[in-house]
């Protein structure tokens, strides 16, 4: 079966795509990852099986609230900067050239912090199963996957 989409797209430079801030969180969740802003590249190209952003991060800034997935792949290659890695075990230090990844399922809540006094950039990569829930270890915060998409909810099931 042959499935009708837009013809491709000519490559591009990276940094020419339109930058977004990538705050999403509610209110009071959302101030440590304001220094994150990025670019949708895999939306510029109208890729639907998966993401790819090229993501900026500010001095200070997170990348996102510690996290897991329940069914998305994560991987996160480092083009500049270093960015310190925060596991449920551990703290790395990631330069450029560094990537790690993130298997769907796994509790191990992770983020990215730029303890740095430079902004960092890396290139960060998941799918996008309509499945998929978030789980935050260390806030009052759930990502659940609903019939229209995704939302948030405290951990009780509240919306925000």
């Amino acid at each position: 079966m042959k499935v009708t989409r837009e013809p491709s797209k000519p490559g591009v430079k990276a940094t020419t795509l339109k930058m977004e801030d990538e705050g999403s969180y509610p209110a009071g969740l959302d101030e440590p990852c304001r220094g994150r802003k990025g670019r949708r590249v895999g939306d510029h190209f109208g890729l639907t099986n998966f993401g790819a952003n090229l993501t900026e991060l500010s001095p200070s800034a997170w990348s996102a609230q510690r996290h897991w997935h329940s069914h998305e792949d994560e991987l996160i290659y480092v083009i500049s900067g270093e960015l310190c890695l925060l596991t449920d075990s551990s703290e790395q230090v990631l330069t450029a050239g560094m990537v790690v990844g993130f298997a769907a399922g796994v509790e191990d809540g992770h983020h990215l912090v730029n303890r740095s006094d430079a902004v960092a950039v890396y290139l960060e990569i998941g799918d996008r199963r309509a499945a998929d829930e978030c789980h935050y270890p260390d806030v009052d915060l759930f990502y659940a996957a609903t019939g229209d998409g995704h939302e948030f909810l405290h951990k009780n099931g509240k919306p925000y």
